[in-house]
């Protein structure tokens, strides 16, 4: 399986250039420490601007992540595949680290701050009720190997859509953890929007069958902002990230998913720039990706969006395997909501 590597940038204002000479180098040096023919090679995707995103970083910002990643029926697998993504982001990390010694006041914090994994992210059955039969308690030992993950990366991880046991044993729950950098679960929230659906033009759904509503919206401060963490079909239903915003006081919105195919071709960009927009917080929204086996298939294109709905970072291919990394700059988010100050109508609304 090979990994694919993308830097976008998330403020195009006063960013800070170095040389061309000095990008071109720093360019083929990352190019050459990383790029490998092997399965587990990092493909670096060098564009215009792209080392710009390395060099340059405000004060007021951290540097986050969004997984790509196309799980299957087997545990051992995807956890092998999210463990190289993490370490995919350490590698960035580190080439961070070598920019800072040779330009102390342009480059960008060299920590890893967030790193989003995608909704099924632990495991995707050949059909519905399979989950069941892997479905676990958070202190289980698929949980546990993940929060270790974290611990070990020192990084806090958002892992959005695991299959938590539910309340008996013919429902589970569609639960988004927020795992910090010591490993330990800071947050979790259960999904309430059940996907129940008839896709035209291709199979049903009916995800209530096996899970169980959640009831309770969650916000929860961390290094990158405070977050408002969903899942996936939750995106079609705006009033819970208006509630997120203006009662929660969310800054970054996260939306791992596993949109199939027709239903990300048609909406899936659209739904979240709408969300990022409207709630003036950036999105992140991690996202499977191609072929789980032969009856499932999703659309993949993880994104980072920022609060004026622009795409800050997305990988080249919208079916790889990789991750692709934006900064959440919090004075963009003070400045977009100064200029449009649409928290003051919605209160006087009551929203």
């Amino acid at each position: 399986m090979s990994f694919r590597f993308h830097v976008a940038h998330s403020t195009p204002l006063g960013k800070i250039r170095s040389s061309s000479t000095h990008q071109q180098h720093h360019k083929h040096i990352l190019a050459k420490r990383c790029g490998s023919t092997s399965s587990n090679s990092v493909s670096v995707k060098s564009r215009a601007g792209e080392l710009d995103s390395v060099i340059m970083a405000g004060a007021s910002s951290v540097r986050v992540a969004v997984a790509q990643m196309t799980s299957i029926n087997d545990l051992a697998a995807n956890f092998a595949t999210s463990s190289r993504l993490v370490k995919l982001y350490l590698v960035y990390g580190l080439f961070n680290l070598f920019l800072e010694f040779v330009y102390p006041k342009e480059a960008a914090s060299a920590g890893a701050k967030l790193l989003c994994l995608p909704e099924n992210f632990s495991y995707v059955g050949d059909k519905d009720g399979d989950s069941l039969k892997v479905a676990e308690t958070l202190d289980g030992p698929i949980m546990q190997g993940y929060c270790s993950l974290a611990r070990e990366s020192s990084m806090w991880l958002s892992l959005g859509g695991f299959q938590e046991k539910g309340s008996d044993d013919a429902h589970l729950c569609n639960t988004h953890v927020l795992v910090d950098d010591a490993g330990n679960i800071r947050s979790t929230y259960r999904k309430m929007h059940l996907f129940d659906v008839d896709i035209p033009g291709g199979r049903s759904y009916k995800e209530s069958s096996f899970t169980e509503a959640g009831k309770d919206i969650v916000a929860v401060d961390s290094p990158v902002g405070r977050l408002g963490p969903t899942v996936c079909y939750d995106l079609r239903f705006p009033e819970l990230y208006q509630q997120l915003r203006f009662q929660h006081e969310a800054q970054v919105l996260l939306v791992p998913s596993a949109f199939t195919k027709v239903t990300g071709q048609a909406h899936w960009e659209i739904l979240l720039r709408a969300r990022a927009i409207e709630t003036q917080c950036y999105v992140i929204a991690a996202a499977q990706a191609g072929k789980h086996n032969d009856k499932r298939e999703s659309y993949g294109d993880s994104l980072i969006i920022d609060p004026w709905g622009t795409v800050i970072g997305r990988l080249p291919d919208r079916l790889s395997t990789g991750i692709a990394v934006a900064d959440i700059d919090f004075s963009l988010i003070d400045s977009v909501r100064a200029k449009m100050p649409i928290a003051k109508v919605s209160r006087n609304l009551n929203v």
